[in-house]
C-alpha cells in the first residue's frame, strides 16, 4: 500500500497485479509505503477504510481517493499458481509444484480450500466494510496497466515507468472444458465486478 499526501491518494496492494513493480518505480516519491510483511502490504480494502482510511483523513482533513487494480480472475489464480511452484516457496503445504493447473483450480473451488490454493478472492479484497461491493474509488484493469500509469501520472505529476519485479515462472494454464466452465462459474461475482470496470 502506498500513501501520497499532497494528491490524498492510495494505492491498495491487490496481491498478483503488479503491485512490487509499482512499489519499485514510486516508494521512493511516497509519503507512507507499507511493503512488509504481505498482510500488510495487501491491506484488503474494507481494512483501509476501517482502521487507516479514518487516521488519514483525520490527520489531512481531507478524503483520499483510493484506487486499485483488478486481475482478470483466470489469470489471477493462474499467477498464484505459478507464483507458487517457485523453488523458494517456505510452506511445503503452499507449494504447487507437481501439480497441474486443474489440479490447483479444483482445490480452489473445493469447500474448504487446501493450503496451497487458499489465495482469497479479488472481490473480497477490493470490498467495503458492511460487504458494500466496491471499497475502493477508483478500479482499474491489470490487463490495461497503461491506463492505470496515465492516471497515475495526472495524479503525481511526473512520468512513471515500471520495472518488472517478482514475475511468476511460466507455466500451463489450461484446462478442461468442462472445468474451465465450472470455474468459470464459481467466479461469477469476480467477473461480475471485472466486467464492471469503466
Amino acid at each position: 500500500m502506498l500513501v501520497f499526501w499532497k494528491p490524498r491518494l492510495v494505492i491498495l496492494a491487490t496481491p498478483k497485479t503488479g503491485s512490487t513493480s509499482i512499489e519499485a518505480a514510486l516508494e521512493p516519491v511516497s509519503a507512507l509505503a507499507i511493503t512488509r510483511p504481505p498482510e500488510l502490504k495487501h491491506t484488503p480494502a474494507y481494512r483501509y477504510q476501517r482502521f487507516i482510511q479514518p487516521y488519514l483523513r483525520a490527520s489531512a482533513g481531507a478524503p483520499f481517493t483510493v484506487v486499485a487494480l483488478m486481475r482478470e480472475p483466470v489469470s489471477w489464480l493462474g499467477s498464484w499458481y505459478r507464483y507458487r511452484r517457485r523453488d523458494d516457496v517456505m510452506a511445503p503445504e503452499k507449494s504447487t509444484r507437481g501439480m497441474d493447473f486443474a489440479d490447483f483450480v479444483r482445490g480452489y473451488m473445493a469447500d474448504p480450500r487446501p493450503a496451497f490454493a487458499d489465495v482469497g478472492a479479488q472481490t473480497k479484497f477490493l470490498s467495503g466494510m458492511h460487504d458494500a461491493p466496491l471499497g475502493v474509488d477508483r478500479l482499474f484493469r491489470y490487463e490495461d496497466l497503461p491506463a492505470f500509469v496515465t492516471f497515475l501520472e495526472e495524479q503525481l505529476d511526473f512520468a512513471i515507468e515500471l520495472p518488472l519485479e517478482n514475475v511468476s515462472p511460466a507455466g500451463d494454464l489450461s484446462l478442461p472444458p468442462d472445468l474451465a466452465r465450472q470455474l468459470r462459474d464459481h467466479l461469477a461475482p469476480d467477473y461480475a465486478l471485472y466486467d464492471a470496470i469503466g
